[in-house]
């Protein structure tokens, strides 16, 4: 043929063969184009390039793979149709469709195409050369039948050797085995010399292929984890046994072939007509054959182990003493016997083909099923279909993670693989970032030939993972900075832009940041502060001082930033540096987009739901009735379904046209109470499984025969339908296949359904930790930390501060008669605590320090009642408690270890009445009794001391003039009196409170460890305070709804009256000291316990409290 430069193809033939390999056509041109069809190991290879780009940077190569187990002897029909990159590849009705690589669209091929085989001087694509073995029928290529032009001679085939116009019919056809089949052949009889040989094809690793006895012996010929092995044991004078083995992984669904040879004092053992791979063995034994030979099966004694003494698969070409076994006459009873055999066919089915594993999941099989290895995918389960990772930081905050790095998979089970990212889980939505490899302030100089400089950005995830980020985040930005000397950005909004970047479709943008789509300007143009008011960019000014734009890209359509092409840098003194931002998304809309039924004939339709093969269905929800449908989808018989059957009882259901299959697991509490639960189905050729909550599953395996495609065709209903049980509740996060369903916005147009959800506290409530206040959202929930010594999103973050020499914290209680005054402050807290009377209090905090003597906590009154903490010169603790009553006060004394050694320690005193609790870090808690002399109630509490007392009035001597000076050095953190974290309130600016801070204060964890002791339910606990005990008076009933006290007041200078007054009016009594020696006699705990769990049917345990300084910040394979 003459050189071609085709746009379209349309190829076609027919082949049939019992050779695994061999070239049917192959094509090539001088500029590396090639296309080329294959046999390799019983599949069709087609191979295409349309050509390379000269730097070889965008390969053209193209592969693809279709059947298996071709070389059956059958008549095997293929089409290949390209028009420019796009090809139709068809076997046997069966049509891949496919887009070929590069950038071209012309086949070009030099001078010829061949079918058979390749010329000599042709370059294999894929390293195999060898040429077709069988017929062919039916050729032709762009409308030319080429079989027909051989025939008459059109075509000149002088250069081909051994090609006929007929197809013979081969001599031997194969046999086929299964579990209880054998066949027997005659041999001869008494000779020294055994020589057997046959081809074989199987799955199973393991099989009997021939059993024969001898005069005196056994040989035994199977296989063994896919090897062939050969056991001989001749009894003579003594026993003579040997075993040899050859190949390996010969299990793999192609024929081959088994040649054993033995005769006195020499046994060898072929495979594949290998003889470089023949194994030999030389030892002292004589053959005496007995005549019958047996195989695939042989049922009585043998060596091999029953399970392993049939033979699943095919055989064929079968010779005994180097004679081809006549089949034939085998069929017509004329020589031999056979049971359960099926001649002149195979029977054999390739069950990894199409292949049923996911994600790269690599198929296994054996005669009667396959198996999918999952590792390394990054999924799981019987096909590798459902991931392993969670689907955003979101889900991961609410399994009690802390910020780190962390692979996230967004579509689940979709074709999205997963990919790593950071989360940062500080605030109450957690931030996802992705970073790129741009350098911060990259300097950008000179030019192309085009008077441009195209910088690229690489992310570490393809374009569809960004758009899986994007797309389900609520909120995305990216921050730009251009810094210029003489190189403009934007030109005048009339003019051409200089610069622009290129967003997540490859589409050019002309704003910048701080700016939006369309709005030709930089920041400084929206906030009209540009450097130059003519511009609307402060580089357009074009000065020769450097200048900078800068600001958020937030239309998360467009992220991220892919191209930043710079236009302005080939004059001679310009310059520009760029910067680009890590692309940072908040939320997670999918995980909390949710639905409310209101009816039972309420529901929402969706399309219908695409799960011939694969399926997988996740949802939360939450109700109070017993019973309801919460989806269902119909086709003329096939269905599926899942609902809820009874208060403990979640169904999944459907048919596939094998019947009705349904799966159905028990919660043991009941699930309708108003709680989160969640529910995973998933159901593939494979199983069925069924979860509810992560505790409670149900497997059922598929049945080996029989239907696997569920074909449906109705929409989607989620809630009820055709009159069944409609659902009352919630769903939420509604994920089908990987892609999740907008429950939200159908429900807006749906009677019957709401958009949202509430009542999420009731589910994740247990989540604010240490105080914190479940706060109700629309689409979600946070947690109010302002009443606890903690921060962070769950309030598990320690607030603490390091003290140097001197430094201290006052936090003032308020009197009564100033409050009305204050609270036309506002900027201060509605529960700003005041002067009270307590016959209970709670004093919480942990502490780090090498120094000793110092007091820790200081609570003061206006009376000469007071609480103090203090270490003594030797690092032991003293808590002294002075009520009244007693000529001393009351001490409390830790004698057993020197707490001042420079490791965290955690303490917790609570008193009601003369009770007190008292427990130290890990040790269990110890009570002790005021004397029956003091009395039970702390009056008038005025002033929280931290680290040094700075007071007016009496104080117990013994306090300042043992402990108080230098004052204490070192940390305190999750400080916390009744409902007063004064601490906090001095480190944290933006609440305004009575606090005050003399000296350096540090803010610091102290590297607290985090406190693990399970606390004590509030049934439990005698010591337990709620929002209802004897706390502070907030005075709570004067506060309007806005925080804002109604009546009218003088500010600043009422506060500063006020404090003046109560540090003037302070008396102090002194009184002689009474001591009190309390013992603490513990062991040591062996390990710390796990917090309280959390709701066991959303979230798994959860620590509640967060890690030290240095551990906060972990990396996490997941």
């Amino acid at each position: 043929m003459k050189k071609m430069k085709i746009l379209k193809d349309v190829i076609s033939l027919k082949f049939k063969t019992t050779a695994s390999n061999g070239v049917l056509l192959h094509g090539e041109g001088q500029q590396g184009d090639y296309i080329s069809l294959e046999l390799k190991r019983s599949k069709l290879l087609l191979m295409i390039n349309l050509g390379s780009n000269q730097y070889g940077s965008i390969l053209g190569h193209t592969s693809v793979t279709s059947g298996s187990l071709l070389d059956d002897d059958h008549w095997h029909s293929v089409i290949i149709e390209r028009y420019r990159r796009n090809v139709n590849f068809t076997l046997d009705r069966h049509t891949q469709h496919f887009r070929t690589n590069g950038e071209f669209d012309h086949l070009d091929l030099d001078y010829e195409i061949s079918f058979g085989g390749m010329p000599f001087s042709a370059k294999p694509s894929s390293g195999g050369r060898e040429n077709f073995v069988g017929c062919m029928e039916g050729i032709t290529y762009n409308g030319d039948n080429v079989t027909n032009l051989v025939k008459r001679k059109k075509i000149d085939t002088s250069s081909f050797r051994n090609l006929t116009f007929s197809c013979s019919e081969t001599q031997s056809f194969p046999l086929f085995f299964n579990a209880t089949s054998f066949l027997r052949l005659p041999g001869l009889l008494d000779s020294d010399t055994l020589s057997v040989s046959l081809s074989f094809r199987t799955w199973n690793p393991s099989g009997l292929l021939l059993y024969t006895a001898l005069a005196d012996g056994v040989v035994e010929v199977g296989l063994t984890e896919g090897k062939v092995t050969v056991y001989i044991n001749v009894t003579q004078k003594k026993n003579t046994r040997i075993d040899i083995s050859s190949g390996s992984g010969l299990n793999d669904g192609q024929w081959h072939n088994v040649y054993l040879h033995a005769l006195e004092n020499c046994a060898m053992l072929t495979i594949d007509g290998d003889e470089a791979s023949t194994v030999r063995t030389v030892i002292p034994i004589q053959i005496r054959t007995g005549g019958q030979y047996y195989f695939g099966g042989y049922f009585l004694r043998t060596n091999t182990p029953p399970a392993q003494r049939s033979f699943q698969g095919c055989m064929q070409l079968i010779h005994v003493d180097d004679q081809l076994a006549d089949l034939v006459a085998v069929e017509q009873g004329n020589m031999g016997t056979f049971e359960n055999v099926s001649l002149d066919m195979c029977a054999i089915i390739d069950r990894c083909v199409p292949n049923h594993c996911e994600h790269r999941g690599r198929c296994s099989q054996t005669w009667d099923s396959f198996s999918c290895s999952c590792n390394g995918t990054g999924y799981t389960g019987a096909t590798c279909h459902t991931s392993v990772y969670e689907q955003s930081c979101e889900e991961y905050k609410h399994l009690g993670k802390t910020s780190g790095t962390y692979w996230i998979d967004p579509d689940g089970s979709g074709p999205v693989g997963p990919f790593k990212v950071n989360c940062n889980m500080t605030e109450d939505k957690v931030w996802t970032t992705v970073r790129n490899n741009l350098s911060p302030q990259t300097s950008v100089t000179g030019s192309d030939l085009e008077g441009k400089a195209v910088l690229q950005l690489n992310y570490n995830m393809s374009t569809e993972q960004v758009t899986a980020i994007t797309g389900s985040a609520e909120y995305c930005e990216q921050h730009v900075a251009y810094a210029c000397r003489m190189s403009r950005l934007l030109n005048k909004p009339e003019g051409s832009p200089f610069t622009w970047w290129v967003g997540r479709a490859n589409e050019k943008h002309f704003y910048w940041g701080g700016s939006g789509p369309g709005i030709q300007k930089c920041a400084c143009g929206i906030e009209r502060n540009c450097t130059d008011p003519k511009y609307y960019c402060n580089c357009d000014a074009d000065q020769t001082r450097w200048r900078e734009d800068a600001g958020l890209l937030v239309y998360k359509d467009h992220l991220p930033v892919s191209q930043v092409v710079v236009g302005d840098t080939n004059r001679a003194g310009s310059e520009a540096k760029l910067t680009v931002g890590p692309l940072r998304c908040q939320g997670d809309g999918n995980y909390w987009n949710a639905a409310s039924f209101n009816t039972p004939a309420s529901y929402l339709h969706f399309p219908t739901f695409q799960g011939e093969t694969s399926a997988d269905i996740s949802f939360y929800f939450k109700t109070s009735s017993s019973y309801g449908v919460f989806l269902e989808n119909l086709g003329n018989a096939d269905f599926i379904r899942l609902e809820l059957k009874a208060a403990t009882v979640v169904s999944f259901s459907f048919d596939v046209g094998n019947g009705l299959v349904e799966l159905s697991v028990m919660s043991s509490t009941p699930l309708n109470d108003d709680q989160w639960h969640r529910v995973v189905a998933e159901r593939n050729v494979k199983e069925a499984v069924l979860q509810l909550d992560g505790h409670y599953k149900e497997v059922r395996p598929a049945p080996t025969q029989g239907h696997t495609r569920l074909e449906l065709y109705s929409q989607l209903y989620v809630g009820a339908s055709g009159g069944q049980r409609g659902f009352l509740g919630c769903i939420r996060a509604l994920k089908m296949n990987g892609v999740t369903l907008d429950l939200e916005e159908r429900a807006k147009v749906t009677p019957g359904v709401k958009p949202g959800c509430s009542g999420h506290c009731t589910s994740y409530g247990q989540h604010c930790r240490n105080g914190g206040k479940c706060m109700e959202k629309y689409n979600g929930y946070s947690c109010d930390c302002t009443l606890t010594a903690y921060d962070g999103p769950f309030c598990t973050e320690d607030v603490g501060g390091y003290f140097e020499s001197g430094t201290l914290v006052r936090y003032d209680f308020l009197p009564e008669r100033g409050l009305p005054a204050i609270r036309d402050v506002k900027s201060l807290s509605p529960l700003l605590p005041t002067e009270g009377n307590l016959t209970q209090e709670e004093l919480v905090f942990s502490f780090s320090t090498s120094n000793a003597p110092s007091i820790l906590v200081y609570i003061s009154s206006r009376t000469q009642d007071y609480l103090a903490v203090v270490l003594r010169h030797n690092g032991t603790l003293q808590i002294r408690y002075s009520l009244g009553g007693l000529r001393e006060p009351f001490t409390i004394d830790l004698d057993q270890r020197n707490m001042a050694n420079g490791q965290p320690h955690h303490i917790n005193i609570s008193r009601q009445e003369r009770n007190i609790r008292l427990q130290l870090d890990h040790y269990p808690p110890v009570s002790y009794t005021l004397p029956d002399d003091s009395d039970t109630q702390f009056n008038l509490v005025k002033t929280i001391f931290l680290g040094k007392v700075f007071e007016t009035g009496q104080i117990d001597p013994v306090l300042i003039e043992k402990y108080n000076t230098p004052g204490f050095v070192g940390c305190l953190s999750r400080v916390h009196f009744n409902n007063i974290a004064p601490l906090k309130a001095a480190l944290r600016s933006g609440i305004v409170a009575p606090v005050t801070t003399q000296g350096i204060l540090v803010e610091s964890n102290c590297g607290a460890s985090p406190f693990t002791i399970s606390p004590m339910a509030a049934a439990n606990d005698p010591w337990h305070m709620d929002s209802a005990g004897a706390v502070f008076p907030f005075n709570e009933e004067r506060v309007s709804r806005d925080g804002v006290d109604q009546n009218s007041a003088v500010i600043g200078g009422i506060i500063a009256v006020v404090i003046f007054t109560i540090l003037c009016t302070l008396v102090f009594l002194i009184r002689h000291m009474f001591r009190h020696k309390g013992s603490y006699h513990t062991n040591e705990a062996k390990g710390a316990e796990s917090a309280d769990c959390a709701d066991a049917a959303i979230i798994v345990n959860d620590p509640a409290f967060t890690e030290t300084i240095d551990e906060s910040k972990k990396e996490w394979f997941i």
